[in-house]
């Protein structure tokens, strides 16, 4: 889940100001992390510590209320008597890459990601942007190849793999629905040569770039099983500030017996 959160942090500060290219500076000072993060690492937590995913989602949310949710998001987090509000947004997909590696088949991954995303985004679309990410992920991490990975996601959501950034990078704008992001996700680390490149590539497409980022830098990293050195060293003195962060980090990290952050 790494990928998602390096994705998010790099990509924060070109959500409000998109870059049409590549080659934008990867970090600069008002880099933070976002709603993305936030929400990645309470899913994670909520899975790893048996806690309601609800629960667990509003107790992260209302800890950093400034991450930058959706309006509506606010509003569910505020009532805690509110059940999900229909929602197609990719907040369902930007949150889900932990169900991908604490998970142990495809089978598993869809219904947990489905789980993850109806406490909020119990729309159709809502789950299947979860579903679509979440098995891209799983796929990836389990040495499936990206043509496989294409055509699976393709025939079992129906989403358009066939086109490319260049060509969507010129029309795209601001899309904040899963149908209108999580393709465009999947096209940049389709696209990609490493785990730079799908970052740079997703971004440069504009619109809604640190959850289009965060979405296909958690493909990007299960796929590569590599995120560049200068890459967490950029993203980790931002996390580290946030000690619940790094604690579920430190057990995630110990639990896929990765090398600690």
């Amino acid at each position: 889940m790494l990928g998602a959160i390096c994705g998010d942090v790099i990509g924060s500060v070109y959500e409000g100001i998109n870059v049409k290219h590549t080659g934008f500076p990867l970090f600069r000072d008002d880099c933070r992390y976002t709603d993305d993060t936030t929400l990645t690492i309470a899913v994670a937590d909520a899975i790893m510590n048996g806690k309601d995913y609800a629960d667990t989602i509003r107790e992260y949310g209302r800890a950093h209320p400034l991450a930058g949710y959706g309006s509506s998001f606010m509003a569910w987090l505020d009532n805690p008597n509110a059940g999900p509000y229909d929602s197609w947004g990719n907040g369902s997909a930007m949150r889900v890459s932990p169900v991908a590696w604490l998970f142990d088949t495809l089978e598993e991954v869809l219904i947990e990601a489905e789980n993850t995303a109806a406490v909020t985004h119990n729309h159709p679309e809502g789950i299947k942007g979860a579903q679509a990410i979440a098995s891209a992920i799983f796929m990836a991490r389990t040495d499936s190849s990206k043509e496989d990975i294409k055509l699976y996601v393709e025939s079992t959501f129906g989403y358009d793999l066939n086109r490319t950034i260049d060509e969507i990078r010129p029309t795209y704008e601001f899309d904040v629905s899963c149908a209108g992001s999580c393709p465009e996700a999947i096209i940049a680390f389709l696209e990609s040569e490493n785990y730079e490149d799908c970052i740079r590539k997703g971004i440069s497409i504009g619109g809604d770039s640190d959850t289009i980022a965060a979405m296909a830098g958690s493909i990007a990293e299960a796929y590569y099983n590599d995120i560049p050195r200068e890459i967490i060293d950029g993203v980790m003195p931002i996390i580290q500030k946030i000690p619940t962060f790094m604690a579920v980090l430190t057990q995630f990290a110990q639990k896929m017996k990765k090398e600690a952050v």
